[in-house]
């Protein structure tokens, strides 16, 4: 995604596609991501991907702490050099970098703010995918992302200080 970008999405770790392409969200979980940033009015070119972990795990499993822990500082950096106005994890395992012990099924499309930034948790394209009664409620979440972009430049701008006029030369 662009270096600018004011969303960043992060998602769980990379699949058999995007571990072969070397970028993030190519499978079939991509294809409906760019559906659910249509929904939203953006494009994938508009925001950032990344993932909590840079490795795809073996056979396809859950990351682990430890995996999770080696790649945080990578992730960190991510964030620094991006400065994005909004964060949206994407499934339990970005998610618990900011909700440690909440439930996905609970809290997602309720963001909060962290370190003046605004985080929205949000289920895993893939979790429509595997079942089919989750896609309404990630499509619903997906619609509201110009409601959160706006309220993370709210608080943005809250947090600016303010810049005095420049005095008019005689």
């Amino acid at each position: 995604g662009p270096a600018d970008a004011k969303i960043m999405f992060i998602g769980e770790a990379p699949g058999y596609n995007e571990d072969r392409q070397g970028r993030p969200f190519v499978g079939a979980s991509g294809q409906f991501l760019s559906e659910l940033l249509a929904l939203a009015g953006l494009r994938r070119q508009d925001v950032f991907i990344a993932n909590v972990v840079k490795h795809r795990p073996p056979n396809n499993r859950d990351p682990e702490a430890e995996e999770i822990a080696a790649c945080a500082g990578y992730l960190e950096r991510q964030i620094a050099a991006i400065d994005p106005r909004l964060i949206v994890t994407l499934g339990r395992f970005s998610m618990s970098k900011w909700f440690q012990g909440e439930k996905i099924s609970r809290i997602h499309g309720k963001p909060k703010q962290v370190g003046g930034r605004l985080i929205v948790p949000m289920m895993h394209p893939a979790a429509a995918l595997h079942q089919a009664q989750n896609r309404p409620l990630i499509e619903a979440d997906f619609r509201r992302l110009p409601e959160f972009l706006a309220q993370a430049e709210r608080e943005a701008a809250k947090q600016q200080p303010a810049v005095p006029a420049k005095p008019e030369e005689p």
